[in-house]
């Protein structure tokens, strides 16, 4: 099990590289995450999960599947989530419900590991947040209170990038309860950018500070920015494109989901991609606005009119501009937006943006699944997946965006410049990707060839093994791993 000192300590990217290069070792391995919070989820077999699980299963030669990732906390506001469990929603908690509640899960979660057990040689475990919230740790199901449950060895994870990286490790040793501290092996550092010679006398430190030892210094590896993020915190950073001609601009909603959608386009050579962070106003000179999703739409609604998005948005509209809705950004452009029983946030009735001629009604039961569509104006494949409650009526949906076994989905205006959709997952589809940003204006772009998504993702988890391969030493890591407890430890 990879516990971090901190979150965004690399946790996920390195489960993934050690899921491939387990892969490459003739391994039969998996990955797991007990409990995960993210609104950036996957639809597979059985419901939805984490969208970092579904890459560290990918990176490990397999389709996603709910025991991957048997808990999933879907933030709807600052202080609530939606509980998914084994991909089906089970209720809504405030977090102060949860924390008291949690503990009640590990069944769950332990049902999902014993089931993953008996099929794979190699589970590579992925905590949450760190062990060394030890406020957090009665109840625990996601770091040491199911390393405990499961006799999983553990090894830490610190990043050196953030700096004070010596301290976090030592001091997580320093906060943690005996019985859990023993179980960690050693620790890695991750994002280390240099010449590692520097930091000899660091990894010496660490060692003769807590007794661990040290697997190895991981460098800073550009590839991991090719691979979809798990946290929303991350796309603060790096907000210019790629100098390409046709501008796209996104702004960054409260409650984004999903928004790993946006990854084809941010490394299409043909595309000037950029986020647009909370406090900035929309680039006037953009080409096309994308809505992304978001896991509470109506409350949404308020966040964008209080950046002044709205205005921006329907500007940008008058003036000719395109405008594309994904999920509950396809909501967000719509007349209204009934969710009078609270499915997807605070109970609301409000009135969307009106690009489209389409109302969305919020409804219990939830539509997760994988779709084989086409596009509508050119039946080029679009395979995607759909994961929202609500259901979006009108008269644009006559113009639907694409086709699923003969049924229209999303909608388009008259003119076809506002677009929306349910559909996750289309720009991945290098065919339709570039088709549609030929129509959106994108210069000397050919559907046939070019920048291809998915060999650029694989093309990164095989330099991300070889580098976390390089850096740390493997055998010894793999030399910790050990079948679960014949006997379950005493109740953490």
């Amino acid at each position: 099990m990879l516990q971090g000192t901190g979150s965004d300590v690399g946790k996920s990217v390195i489960v993934a590289a050690l899921c491939r290069i387990a892969l490459r070792r003739g391994l039969r391995v998996a990955p797991f995450k007990p409990q995960n919070m993210s609104n950036n989820a996957a639809a597979c077999a059985g419901g939805e999960i984490g969208r970092a699980q579904a890459l560290q299963a990918q990176a490990a030669g397999l389709a996603p599947q709910v025991d991957f990732n048997p808990v999933l906390l879907k933030p709807e506001s600052d202080r609530g989530a939606q509980v998914i469990v084994h991909g089906k929603p089970r209720h809504k908690l405030r977090a102060a419900d949860f924390t008291s509640r949690r503990g009640a899960l590990m069944d769950d979660v332990l049902a999902s590991f014993n089931r993953l057990a008996e099929s794979f040689e190699l589970i590579i475990v992925e905590g949450a947040g760190s062990p060394a919230e030890i406020n957090l740790r009665q109840g625990d199901i996601a770091n040491m209170g199911f390393a405990r449950r499961a006799g999983v060895p553990v090894v830490l994870i610190g990043d050196i990038d953030r700096g004070g990286v010596i301290a976090s490790v030592v001091g997580t040793q320093a906060v943690l309860d005996r019985a859990d501290a023993e179980l960690i092996r050693g620790f890695v550092v991750n994002k280390f950018r240099g010449d590692p010679k520097l930091f000899d006398a660091g990894m010496a430190a660490i060692e003769s500070r807590t007794g661990w030892r040290g697997f190895g210094l991981i460098p800073w590896l550009p590839c991991a920015a090719k691979l979809p993020a798990e946290d929303a915190v991350v796309l603060e950073r790096g907000q210019g494109g790629r100098g390409g001609k046709l501008r796209i601009a996104a702004p960054m909603l409260s409650r984004i989901a999903n928004f790993d959608d946006a990854d084809p386009l941010r490394m299409e050579p043909a595309v000037d991609f950029a986020w647009v962070c909370p406090g900035q106003a929309l680039p006037p000179d953009a080409d096309v606005i994308i809505l992304f999703g978001t896991k509470s739409t109506a409350a949404e609604l308020d966040f964008l009119r209080a950046q002044g998005w709205d205005r921006g948005i329907l500007a940008h509209a008058r003036s000719g501009g395109r405008v594309l809705g994904l999920c509950g950004g396809f909501q967000l452009l719509g007349r209204a937006i009934d969710d009078s029983d609270g499915i997807d946030g605070p109970p609301a009735q409000t009135t969307g943006l009106g690009l489209l001629d389409v109302a969305t009604e919020m409804r219990a039961a939830k539509t997760v699944d994988t779709a084989q569509a086409h596009c509508a104006l050119t039946g080029l494949p679009a395979a995607g997946y759909e994961i929202h409650a609500g259901h979006t009526r009108g008269a644009d949906c006559a113009r639907p965006m694409f086709t699923i076994d003969g049924r229209a989905e999303g909608a388009r205006s008259a003119d076809g410049l506002i677009e929306g959709s349910y559909l996750h997952g289309v720009f991945a589809n290098d065919g339709f990707r570039r088709e549609w940003l030929r129509r959106c204006g994108a210069q000397d772009i050919r559907r046939d060839a070019g920048f291809d998504y998915r060999a650029t993702v694989e093309r990164a988890l095989d330099e991300l093994a070889d580098g976390v391969e390089t850096a740390l030493d493997i055998d010894a890591l793999l030399a910790c791993a050990a079948r679960p407890a014949s006997e379950k430890s005493p109740p953490a």
